[in-house]
């Protein structure tokens, strides 16, 4: 296999960088107008004057099922332009998401009973109930059949089915024919700029992307290009609907084109730098390359692996990309990864096969089905085309539970037994809600908000006429993702060694501090923050942390949901959302106070190792290696290291070992950026001076100058807080 990096022509070496320069201009003009945004950088193109209404069939206004929204999806998709970029070897982009402009809610009177509403307003979960995407389609589906075919077997699955309601088909079939009438409208941007262009090079590119569209209104691609095409055409419009952001396993998927064509000698590897840096300019989908083969025998890495990392480093721009990372992967491809991250500050995360194959076993699956999971979103795999897991939609806030706990040992016993017992407790509510509005969800979401794209690329709900979410595939496993165990575990700590250990403060001492939000009490406020804080060697709050996590894990695993008896994955991943979750949150006795951010996930807090004479990333990948979930779902870790620690060779080697033992630890994901205090502080003081400097905020990766300060204040705590 041919490991060696791509060269690039100037002609191929000019369109990348003229892919760049564009997404720069493309993201200078939406910072513009909306100051910020810290989710992924989604390649939608701003432009004010784009607008869209659509009218509901309800007094209420709402939109919902699938024959409405199928109905406004096709009015959306015509009001797209159609946009063409020269220096790009595909068409089409994404403006706006329907939901900008049009209200596809749940009904009312879908909503789960009361009870458990007043459950979530008490606990502030993000409860998953009217979760949308986040299962990852089967290109392949749509690579055999085209958009054309795709209607074809709409059609015929509405006769032979024959349902009393055909709505399923009927929207389903709208959203393809508005997609068919759109791919022809690029056709023909293509084909009119072309005309116009003077550029030979230029010129012939937008005829190929002409022809290509043409072709590809009705007919399945016949070449890696149009796959790719096609690839992009799916990415636009799942991105309108929902924003959906998962793909599939990027090598896999194109390695049967590169090998046909390489072979006939008509295609060449800068030729295909260059498509699948065009795809990655269209959208920052989720995707992954390497891993086993389902049976295990074998590395999928492959010249197009190679060339995937290539493209992501010559265009430069955030994408979210994972490596799955197992004792047999390719040693040059990880290597390569990593000089690339070196170089370019963020690069690929590593998804891990122990944590993530062997934890999907335990729930049940073959670990067959484990390594057919891809790293498709932020923090979660899935089987592409096969099941629908619905992860990273919820957030159970296990802060709120000690917080109540603490409540009740405050109007009860006064004792480090009853305060767990009570925490147990609150737990479990939260936990048994959410589940309570999964069984809702699986009820009621087919006739709202319907997976009308998902379902088209899905093996089963074309067949069955039923939505993803509804039994449409074969597996159906929903996640809940606990977040703030560090916050708690530290928590807990403190009490056990101030209180009941120690007898430096009283219950009563500490409840008035925590009322008073530490004011008036700081130096009870710095004794039970300068424990011994989860993450340091053998701190007591390790634990503690064990524990609450065993416990949170039963509390999903013990019971499936009540009603329909769906399995719980359990996670524990917070996003970036730390402050987010944290508002509101009443002062905790780790010493945070009143809306401070609660901890990332399940990492320890910055500034635990302070004073340690340590490599403290080894010690925070230790950390969160001991306490995973275990099923097979992220609990990821993070590393932000400053580059001029890791010069030459020996600096790639310690990462090499370092990711290594954390899968063998049992770790699920490492999101990981390599650069110099200097060039962070720049940015962080003044973010227009590295314009396109790209980190991994969790999961996924972004500009430094799109983030918010909060967003952005993060990565500097973890960077330096000698983490």
């Amino acid at each position: 296999m041919n490991t060696a990096p791509c060269k690039l022509s100037p002609l191929y070496d000019r369109r990348i960088k003229g892919l760049h320069d564009d997404k720069m201009e493309i993201n200078k003009k939406k910072l513009e107008h909306y100051g910020h945004y810290s989710t992924d950088d989604h390649g939608f193109i701003y432009d004010p004057n784009f607008t869209f209404s659509f009218k509901s069939e309800r007094e209420d206004g709402i939109v919902r099922g699938f024959r409405q929204i199928g109905a406004a999806m096709h009015g959306f998709i015509d009001a797209t332009p159609a946009y063409v970029n020269k220096h790009s070897a595909l068409a089409g982009a994404w403006y706006e998401t329907i939901t900008r402009f049009v209200p596809i809610e749940f009904a009312p009177e879908d909503y789960p009973d009361k009870e458990v509403v007043e459950t979530w307003e008490k606990y502030h979960p993000l409860p998953g109930f009217t979760g949308m995407n986040h299962c990852a389609p089967d290109m392949k589906i749509g690579f055999q059949l085209g958009w054309g075919g795709l209607k074809k077997k709409l059609e015929y699955y509405r006769d032979f089915n024959n349902p009393a309601d055909t709505a399923f088909y009927d929207g389903s079939i709208e959203l393809v024919e508005a997609t068919q009438a759109w791919v022809a409208r690029l056709a023909g941007k293509a084909f009119a700029m072309a005309e116009e262009e003077t550029d030979p090079d230029d010129k012939q590119n937008l005829l190929e992307i002409a022809n290509m569209n043409a072709w590809l209104v009705e007919n399945p691609p016949r070449n890696m290009r149009e796959a790719i095409q096609f690839t992009a055409h799916f990415q636009t419009i799942d991105r309108m609907y929902f924003t959906g952001g998962a793909l599939d396993q990027i090598d896999e998927l194109f390695r049967p084109f590169y090998e046909k064509e390489t072979k006939a000698g008509t295609l060449t590897d800068e030729e295909v730098v260059w498509y699948i840096a065009s795809l990655f300019f269209n959208d920052t989908h989720y995707s992954q390359i390497a891993g086993l083969t389902p049976d295990g025998s074998r590395d999928m890495t492959s010249r197009m692996s190679f060339l995937v990392l290539d493209a992501m480093h010559y265009l430069h721009i955030p994408i979210n990309m994972a490596l799955r990372v197992h004792d047999g992967v390719n040693d040059t491809l990880l290597r390569r990864s990593l000089e690339y991250t070196l170089m370019d500050g963020s690069g690929v995360d590593y998804s891990l096969n122990i944590g993530c194959e062997k934890g999907y076993a335990k729930m049940g699956y073959p670990e067959e089905l484990g390594r057919m999971r891809a790293k498709v979103g932020c923090n979660w795999t899935a089987i592409p085309g096969y099941e629908y897991p619905l992860q990273d939609v919820t957030r159970a806030n296990l802060a709120w539970p000690l917080y109540y706990a603490l409540q009740d040992a405050k109007a009860g016993e006064r004792s480090l037994d009853y305060l767990w017992e009570r925490y147990c407790y609150h737990t479990e509510k939260v936990v048994d809600s959410i589940k309570m509005g999964y069984d809702r969800h699986y009820e009621v979401k087919y006739r709202n908000r319907p997976e009308i794209v998902s379902n088209l690329f899905m093996h089963g709900p074309v067949e069955r006429g039923l939505d993803c979410s509804q039994g449409g595939v074969d597996i159906m496993n929903l996640n809940i993702d606990g977040i703030g165990l560090t916050t708690v575990a530290d928590s807990i700590a403190a009490i056990e060694q101030r209180i009941v250990g120690e007898g430096r403060i009283t219950w009563d001492e500490l409840f008035e501090a925590l009322d008073a939000n530490w004011e008036g009490y700081e130096n009870i406020r710095l004794m039970m923050k300068n424990i011994s804080r989860f993450g340091a060697p053998d701190s007591p709050a390790e634990k503690w942390a064990i524990k609450i996590r065993d416990h949170y894990v039963h509390a999903c695993r013990d019971k499936n949901t009540p009603k329909h008896n769906i399995p719980i994955n359990p996670g524990m991943f917070s996003h970036g959302e730390v402050y987010t979750f944290g508002r509101d949150l009443p002062a905790t006795p780790n010493g945070r106070f009143f809306n401070d951010p609660i901890c990332h996930s399940n990492e320890p807090d910055p500034g635990f190792a302070q004073g340690l004479n340590t490599f403290s990333p080894s010690l925070k990948a230790t950390a969160v290696g001991k306490v995973q979930p275990g099923y097979g779902n992220s609990s990821p870790l993070h590393l932000d290291i400053d580059s001029d620690m890791l010069k030459g060779e020996a600096g790639i080697d310690a990462l090499v070992a370092l990711i290594h033992t954390h899968n063998h630890m049992g770790g699920t994901l490492i999101n990981l950026n390599c650069l110099t205090k200097q060039t962070l502080m720049e940015a962080h003081e003044d973010p227009t001076t590295h314009p396109d400097l790209v980190v991994r905020v969790t999961g996924y990766s972004a500009f430094f100058i799109s983030l918010s300060k909060e967003y952005r204040q993060q990565i500097v705590d973890r960077f330096l807080s000698k983490q």
